[in-house]
């Protein structure tokens, strides 16, 4: 090798290592744009409710795959349209708080214009796609989009501490949608399913705002234990979290190991929240909640899953 062809290659190596940051980089920008962590909480209620529309309608999965593909496909591109729209709107808060300081639309590294470009687009092609399943799973979609989107986003979350009930109905609407791509929503199962999620919601997005207190005052976002304080806040998320006691008695076709373990977790929860009265460490017990929450809501819907298989 010629000396000559010594700096060619590492001109050559730089270049391959600059562009696996870009990639990287351009990776992560779009994690945080939709979100990564949400955006996936939201799919598995979708995936759940389409896995017991076909359990109680005594459906095979591989006759209903192209269903399953187009409402997976879907309900992620329209979730995450909304979410990219979300940041679009919310870029002057999401500078003043350091949990969002890291977005694309914060940084610079994607203009509000591409952003707002990317929320609609993904949002169309999720709508069309869901089209071709049912009718049904695209109202439920649109419900949970719109809301997300209008009355929650760009007019309450600044102004009003029940911004958290109007953003708790784009989440709970998502197994609706896994379900009536198979079988009509107006049925006990979906129901229960979108009162656990709508009322799992409060208490963990209070224990989210406990945790964040300094930053969403600073932001001037209306969460509640701002704008009412903490002893307010705690004693709503163990209002809320009682109301969930009797839910899973709703899905006793689940069988008995569902019943035990979602009420185990229930009590698990209300233990926690509880022990908020007599803490010393608020933000540490926020942040208990928290892990507990989504460990929660993962571990009941995942268990729908496993005793139906």
């Amino acid at each position: 090798m010629s000396n000559n062809e010594i700096p060619s290659l590492q001109k050559d190596g730089r270049s391959i290592l600059s562009n696996q940051r870009n990639i990287s980089s351009i990776m992560t920008d779009l994690k945080l744009l939709f979100k990564a962590n949400v955006l996936t909480a939201n799919v598995l209620p979708v995936f759940a409710g389409f896995w017991l529309a076909l359990h109680f309608s005594n459906a095979s999965f591989s006759a209903n795959l192209d269903v399953f593909l187009l409402t997976i496909f879907g309900s992620t591109m329209v979730i995450a349209g909304a979410l990219a729209l979300n940041n679009w709107y919310d870029v002057d808060i999401d500078t003043v708080m350091d949990r969002t300081k890291n977005r694309p639309t914060v940084t610079g590294n994607f203009s509000l214009k591409q952003v707002l470009t990317i929320g609609i687009s993904l949002t169309g092609v999720g709508f069309i796609l869901l089209l071709f399943t049912t009718s049904e799973a695209a109202i439920y979609a649109f419900i949970g989009w719109f809301t997300y989107c209008f009355p929650y986003t760009m007019w309450s979350k600044r102004k009003y501490t029940f911004n958290t009930v109007i953003g708790s109905v784009s989440g709970a609407v998502t197994p609706m949608i896994g379900w009536t791509a198979i079988a009509p929503g107006f049925q006990r199962v979906p129901m229960i399913l979108f009162l656990i999620l709508f009322i799992f919601q409060m208490p963990h997005t209070f224990a989210i705002a406990v945790k964040k207190y300094k930053e969403y005052k600073a932001a001037g976002v209306a969460m509640l234990p701002v704008v009412r304080g903490l002893s307010v806040t705690k004693r709503q998320m163990v209002i809320y979290i009682a109301c969930l006691f009797p839910l899973p008695f709703f899905l006793a076709t689940l069988g008995t190991t569902f019943i035990v373990i979602a009420t185990l977790l229930n009590v698990g929860w209300l233990i926690v929240s509880i022990s908020g009265f007599f803490t010393k460490d608020d933000l540490k017990w926020a942040h208990v909640n928290f892990l507990y929450s989504v460990n929660y809501i993962t571990i009941m819907f995942l268990t729908m899953i496993i005793v139906t298989l």
